[in-house]
């Protein structure tokens, strides 16, 4: 609850003559504070003891600028301090929005707060609201961004061991990921030992010659970036010399093929149809962590989900996805991308979604990195309406040129660099399978589907293989892209 047994400060001090002059009162106001921040390098937005947040430095920003006084500092729910929106580890923001009673005279109340804040977190300016106002109480929704890359929803870009593996005698083999080698990671590369061109999302990758040209322990010539495993099963399946000759000739070449995935208006079509399954009030209990299904907490409206927009950052072309919704959970955003990504690219069946939505299943679904995600502007609807003749309209309008400089130079070039020198959902992307995430195959079984042998298990100590079986649902949505053919190592 507020007080007002601080809410004004007078000083006396003593003039030239001896006599006592009076300083003019500082007022404490109710004001919502409007700034943008880039989350990397901190551990989210909420203060926590002995960990590097936004929130932390905000508030020593405000004890410096002398908006709060030294008797509550480190200590906000004196100057009753609340948030609009909290943000996990790595998130940026954009409209984010607090709120206080803090002593904002004499003016330069924002330039002394950005003269103590660091680059990557930018105040824009605030507005008086009234007594009872609160940023997390009075939001009405809040809007959030996250950026995928395009090649994220290609099927054949980024898939995981099993997957390469089982595409060896199905006429479209692939091999180990040139982008993600140095990383430990493998990916399929369509056409390696095949006529079939290469589809990557990277037209720059280099295939160096020494790495075309190495020796297998019988003198067959084979990839030296190839697996051991995959090696001995490209010569048990039949390779030839021949094969591996041509691909020397013409390595260079097929690097410098693009893929033809793109964001069209079929992929368009399906990816919107894949997220409008998320509009409604459901239970996310299956999107967040350490929630029961039967708490009231884990039932959320989304108010819209879209995806219309391609943008070009640092070369890599990145879908802006939209979510508004009243309120979001710990990784729920996250888990929504990361589910729907994992339907785009065949790993799931669409129906998944409504599933995870059900009380009596529980089921662990992807999460998507959080480098791609931004908090982009909280809507105080309600409030606005209810006192825009008393009080300052609490918005982004005033700011929207600011916030877009902002966005362009700390946001959106960090999400773009990290993921061309860093691959952050490339390397992501390799862990989309069955073996990281059984759940993914939940409800297929019984639903007039057909099963398929997708791959074996090797038993390193018997040397017997398992075969492990998922069904192909019948729908032309989600079909399952995989080679029935399986051997079992030497």
């Amino acid at each position: 609850m507020s007080t007002t047994s601080t809410d004004d400060e007078a000083d006396l001090s003593c003039g030239g003559d001896g006599t006592e002059t009076r300083i003019p009162k500082r007022k404490r106001r109710k004001v919502a504070i409007i700034f943008a921040f880039c989350g990397v390098g901190y551990q989210g937005m909420q203060r926590n003891p002995g960990a590097k947040t936004i929130e932390g430095e905000l508030e020593e920003a405000l004890f410096h600028a002398g908006a709060v006084p030294e008797t509550e500092r480190g200590k906000p729910k004196l100057y009753d301090f609340a948030r609009s929106a909290r943000t996990d580890k790595g998130v940026s923001a954009v409209g984010q929005v607090v709120s206080g009673r803090f002593y904002v005279d004499p003016p330069g109340f924002v330039d002394r707060l950005n003269a103590n804040l660091p680059d990557q977190i930018k105040v824009f300016g605030y507005k008086h609201v009234t007594r009872s106002f609160s940023s997390k109480k009075f939001c009405d929704r809040r809007r959030y961004v996250y950026l995928i890359p395009v090649f994220a929803l290609d099927p054949i870009t980024h898939r995981d061991r099993e997957a390469v593996m089982a595409s060896l005698g199905s006429g479209e083999e692939y091999v180990k990921c040139f982008e993600c080698s140095e990383r430990g990671r493998k990916n399929k590369i369509p056409g390696v030992l095949g006529n079939c061109k290469v589809n990557n999302f990277d037209t720059r990758t280099e295939i160096k010659s020494e790495a075309l040209s190495s020796k297998l322990p019988n003198g067959e010539n084979s990839l030296s970036s190839v697996d051991v495993e995959v090696a001995r099963r490209i010569q048990e399946d039949g390779c030839k010399q021949e094969s591996a000759e041509k691909m020397n000739g013409e390595g260079n070449e097929m690097a410098e093929t693009k893929s033809t995935f793109c964001y069209g208006e079929k992929e368009k079509e399906r990816f919107s149809r894949i997220l409008s399954y998320y509009v409604g009030s459901y239970n996310f209990h299956n999107f967040t962590t350490r929630m029961k299904a039967d708490d009231p907490a884990a039932n959320r409206n989304i108010i819209s989900f879209t995806a219309n927009t391609v943008i070009n950052l640092d070369g890599v072309d990145f879908i802006k996805c939209e979510v508004i919704g009243r309120s979001f959970m710990l990784h729920q955003i996250r888990k929504m991308m990361g589910l729907a990504v994992a339907i785009m690219r065949n790993c799931a069946p669409e129906s998944l979604i409504q599933t995870a939505f059900s009380k009596d299943v529980n089921i662990t679904v992807p999460m998507a990195p959080e480098v791609g995600l931004y908090l982009d502007e909280c809507f105080f609807t309600s409030y606005n309406t209810n006192f825009e003749d008393s009080h300052d309209q609490v918005s982004m309008e005033a700011y929207r040129e600011e916030a877009e400089a902002f966005k362009l130079k700390h946001i959106y070039s960090h999400i773009g660099s990290a993921e061309r020198k860093y691959g952050s959902v490339a390397l992501w992307l390799h862990s989309l399978n069955y073996r990281n995430y059984p759940d993914l195959n939940y409800g297929r079984n019984g639903h007039n589907t057909e099963q398929v042998l997708v791959y074996k298990k090797v038993d390193e100590t018997q040397g017997i293989t398992e075969p492990e079986q998922v069904s192909k649902q019948n729908d032309e949505n989600a079909q399952v892209t995989t080679s029935i053919e399986t051997r079992t190592l030497a």
